[in-house]
């Protein structure tokens, strides 16, 4: 094969972890493989190594066409753009609409689980995605339906942790988490080798309510953690009163209205479907960043 294979937003954590999966875990060569970035002065050790990088800026549509030129097979990462409602759809629909300009063959996209009739205020970004995608002349797709990455309890646990209380709204629903790196080889695999048009719903092994996380945070760290049981609105208000921006603590808050109402709790085997293997368990990725909570 010699398709060439795009990345977008190669420059960020999972990107970056996707190309390490093509060039190292999949054995593709660099010459074969395109990383995009509105920065690409961070991409200049992959070009040392072969790579093509390229620019690619999602408010401009120019310049995602430009970006994918020659691409046969390109991977969607789904950007960041969380500011205002609507910005981050926009950005994808200009970028599928690239792709079909561009003459690309498969599009992966990396999505959410169950984005339709999500209480998850992000939800629709990735539910109008994919019916862009799917509406879309393209003739061959991947709708990657990524469970929330392990990495994501960085953003609350240091903070519960060095206070003993952990607030959540999640109530006694559960999350099946997998490794970033996990969904990084997923995403390497679908880009490299998916045919059709599928749709894999990538979760972990286990799920886990918000009381196991902070028993088993609490045993590896050697912290005490309590669960407090709060309302949404009380939630939300929290967080602004950390200062957060009253839009965004609405949108982080509606993770555990979402996690309450069962959507990210199953368990799917699709990512042993798509990859061979199995996901990380939550007891190993835990043990080896154990130090990162514990401050």
């Amino acid at each position: 094969m010699s398709s060439k294979l795009l990345v977008t937003g190669a420059s960020g954590h999972l990107g970056q972890r996707v190309i390490h999966h093509l060039l190292n875990t999949l054995q593709v060569a660099p010459e074969r493989i395109i990383a995009t970035s509105r920065k690409v002065d961070k991409l200049q050790n992959l070009a040392a190594l072969g790579v093509t990088v390229r620019a690619a800026d999602f408010e401009d549509a120019a310049s995602l066409q430009a970006a994918f030129a020659g691409a046969q097979r390109v991977l969607l990462i789904s950007t960041d753009a969380l500011d205002r409602p609507g910005r981050r759809l926009a950005q994808h629909q200009a970028a599928v609409s690239a792709a079909v300009s561009a003459g690309v063959q498969h599009l992966a996209y990396t999505s959410m689980p169950l984005p339709d009739n999500s209480p998850l205020l992000i939800a629709p970004d990735h539910a109008g995605t994919e019916k862009a995608i799917a509406a879309s002349p393209l003739a061959g797709w991947t709708i990657l339906r990524n469970h929330w990455y392990f990495e994501n309890l960085f953003m609350s646990l240091p903070s519960a942790l060095a206070s003993g209380q952990w607030y959540s709204a999640a109530g006694q629903g559960k999350v099946a988490h997998i490794a970033r790196d996990d969904l990084a080889l997923a995403a390497a695999t679908a880009l490299l080798k998916d045919e059709g048009k599928n749709t894999y719903t990538l979760s972990g092994a286990q799920a886990f309510t918000t009381e196991d996380i902070a028993a088993a945070v609490s045993q590896a760290t050697g912290k005490a953690l309590q669960v407090v049981h709060v309302p949404l609105e009380g939630l939300i208000q929290g967080m602004v009163g950390a200062g957060f921006p009253e839009p965004l603590a609405a949108v982080f808050a509606s993770f555990d209205t979402n996690t309450a109402a069962g959507r990210v709790a199953d368990l799917t085997g699709d990512f042993q479907k798509l990859t061979g293997k199995t996901p990380l368990p939550f007891a190993l990725w835990l043990e080896a960043n154990k130090a990162a909570f514990a401050g």
